[in-house]
């Protein structure tokens, strides 16, 4: 099943006979909010006008606990978050997308939290509201409870132990920056550098000049030459498990899975006890 869907299609399931349920996640990281700033979600935004029908979901407030011992990000409390989904709409038997404003992290991430919690239709809209040319409301919905009960699927999932791990026994995907991964620059966290095996693998290079996916040949294209191969499992980190999401999305849209370390960098980082490797070279 793919993971992506583009607006023309979406216009044409919406007119069907089993419309999806449409989440708005915009959000925008900002390093001050990172950093512990007052939280500055897309409420505002969603407000001014979003697609007919759409439920606003707040990352850091519905797909995240509060920063702590787990990294920025962690996973929220499983229970709260079946709630929320249900209050959206969520049901098992119906498909969802998921959207933001543009830059795909904050789908992703709720993309990743309802598939690692065993709902078996969700897609992202490809280039987010931006690509989307329809009409737009400011009407805030009112759906009918949806059935959706979260189902983890351990395996989708990584802890720090589990990350070390794979970066030995398969393919160990770093989505940030490079000269975050080389430790030239570490803006947020304690320090700098990246986890020893993993490989460089920026989230910025899984789309296009126009911000949308590369299409999946090209994506299992560039997979296959930073060492992913259907012998090896594959796992995904970033900074605080965001963008690492978009990351675990491409390998979906080209057909490879794998799993997601959401504590990621946040969280290794800030244990000194973790090694910490350096340089462009995955050690």
């Amino acid at each position: 099943m793919t993971a992506i869907i583009t607006a023309p299609e979406l216009v044409h399931e919406l007119t069907g006979a089993r419309p999806p349920v449409l989440l708005d996640v915009r959000w925008q990281f900002s390093l001050a909010k990172a950093a512990g700033a007052p939280a500055q979600d897309g409420r505002a935004e969603y407000a001014a006008g979003h697609l007919p029908g759409a439920v606003f979901v707040d990352l850091d407030q519905e797909l995240a606990a509060p920063h702590g011992e787990g990294g920025r990000h962690p996973l929220p409390d499983l229970a709260e978050f079946g709630a929320v989904m249900r209050r959206a709409g969520v049901s098992a038997s119906r498909p969802v997308v998921v959207y933001d404003g543009g830059l795909n992290w904050a789908a992703a991430r709720a993309w990743w939290m309802l598939r690692f919690t065993g709902h078996p239709d969700v897609r992202v809209l490809d280039g987010g509201l931006p690509a989307w040319e329809g009409p737009l409301s400011t009407e805030v919905p009112t759906p009918a409870e949806g059935d959706f009960q979260p189902a983890p699927d351990a395996s989708a999932l990584l802890d720090a132990d589990g990350a070390a791990a794979l970066a030995r026994a398969g393919v160990l995907l770093d989505a940030r920056a490079g000269e975050r991964y080389r430790g030239e620059v570490e803006p947020i966290d304690r320090v700098g550098g990246h986890i020893p095996g993993a490989v460089s693998a920026p989230t910025t290079e899984n789309v296009g000049p126009d911000g949308r996916f590369l299409p999946a040949e090209e994506l299992r294209d560039r997979f296959k030459a930073l060492g992913v191969s259907e012998d090896a499992p594959v796992g995904v980190y970033c900074g605080s498990g965001v963008s690492a999401a978009h990351e675990a999305l491409a390998l979906a849209a080209a057909g490879i899975p794998a799993a997601l370390y959401v504590g990621s960098w946040s969280e290794w980082s800030s244990d000194p006890s973790r090694p910490v490797a350096v340089g462009p070279d995955p050690q």
